[in-house]
Order: C-alpha cells, then structure tokens, then sequence
C-alpha cells in the first residue's frame, strides 16, 4: 500500500542526508506533526504520512481502536498490516532519495508512536533517534523484537506522556521505560503536566533530543 505524505527536502541531498519520518495519531493528519518542521534542523529530509483509514472531521487512522474495550484496545491484524506497509513506505523513499548512508529518524504520536516503537524494536539496524510522544509500547505487536544489546546500542529514544492524558494513562506510558531499560536501550522518559497532546516544554525537550 503506498502511503500518502507530504515532504520538507533541504537544499542538497545527498547520500547521507538525515531523514525523520512521521506518524500522527488517531483522527489527525500528515499536517499535525509536519508542524515541527522550523525547528528541525534544516539538512534533514522530513517526511509526515497520513494514515489510510479516514475517519471523522478529516482525520485518519493506522488501524481501529475500541475505547470499550482496553484488553482489545487495538485491532491487531490491522496494525500488523499498516505497520508492514509502512515500513515498505520508508524503505522506497529511502531508494528514491538514495540514502545509503544516512541516520533515519521516527517520531510517532499516540497510535503512530505504537507503531514507532514496533518499527524500531523489529528492525533496529535502519533506525537511530525514535521520539514516541503520549504512546505506549502494544506488547502483541512486540512478539518478535530484537534483544542482542549490540543490534540496540545505536538506538536512542525520547518518550514523553502528560500526567493527566486521559486518553493513554500514564501508566501505560510508563511500560515504555521498564521495556527499554530491560532492553539496554538508550532512552530519556519524561513526563509534562499536560493531557493528551504535546505542550511547550515537552516541545522545546524534543527539539533538543532531535538536535543532538
């Protein structure tokens, strides 16, 4: 499936040109995430995808949710689909800027950052900064992770998660930073006083993660 998405491309690309890949969440759009783009660094190629699934007011979604339900928060099967074609998305725009030295880049929000973890944990040799903003780690989409240490090691995550998010609880958040210390991973946990979304100072905290 190829996925739609809008691009930011720096003046010259070349073979090691970074690029930052971008999942928004349930019921946004390629824009929301996009937003960033000042204050990224200007060398980088960012490409934000718009989900496949509309939903309501113009939004879309990776895969269906059922707030009813949290043992079956998410529809599985679909995510293991979107999560492969996503990944098929990433690997042909990589070919098509010829980028075979480079440092490729995730930043998910909410059901995007369930599938940036997923990308990252599976296939950690194509990924290196991974910022997951008010997510957490879906077990049944980590059944086969990497956990050789040396295959992590280059990996570095930035996880952040508003104390009052009433849609993911925090405590969910909070499996993302057993998961990666069990994993040996690089990563930096942070929590806001905000509810479901990313406010100034956990802003000015990602754009400092993604700048080292």
């Amino acid at each position: 499936m190829n996925l739609d998405y809008i691009v930011r491309e720096p003046e010259n690309i070349s073979s090691k040109t970074p690029i930052l890949f971008m999942l928004h969440g349930y019921g946004s759009n390629e824009q929301d995430l996009f937003s960033f783009r000042e204050s990224l660094p200007a060398d980088w190629i960012l490409v934000s995808f718009r989900a496949p699934k509309p939903t309501q007011f113009d939004g879309y979604s990776w895969f269906d949710i059922d707030f009813n339900n949290l043992e079956q928060f998410i529809d599985i099967d679909q995510a293991k689909d979107v999560l492969n074609s996503v990944l098929e998305n990433i690997m042909a725009i990589t070919n098509k800027y010829g980028l075979t030295e480079n440092k490729t880049h995730l930043c998910g929000f909410s059901q995007g950052g369930i599938l940036c973890y997923s990308l990252a944990l599976k296939y950690p040799d194509l990924f290196n900064y991974v910022a997951c903003l008010s997510t957490y780690p879906e077990e049944k989409l980590l059944t086969d992770i990497v956990k050789d240490k040396k295959k992590l090691e280059k990996l570095r995550f930035f996880v952040s998660h508003g104390t009052d998010d009433a849609i993911i609880p925090m405590e969910w958040g909070r499996k993302a930073a057993d998961l990666l210390y069990d994993l040996s991973c690089y990563f930096t946990f942070r929590d806001y006083m905000s509810g479901h979304g990313v406010n100034q100072k956990n802003y000015i905290d990602l754009m400092e993660f993604f700048s080292k």
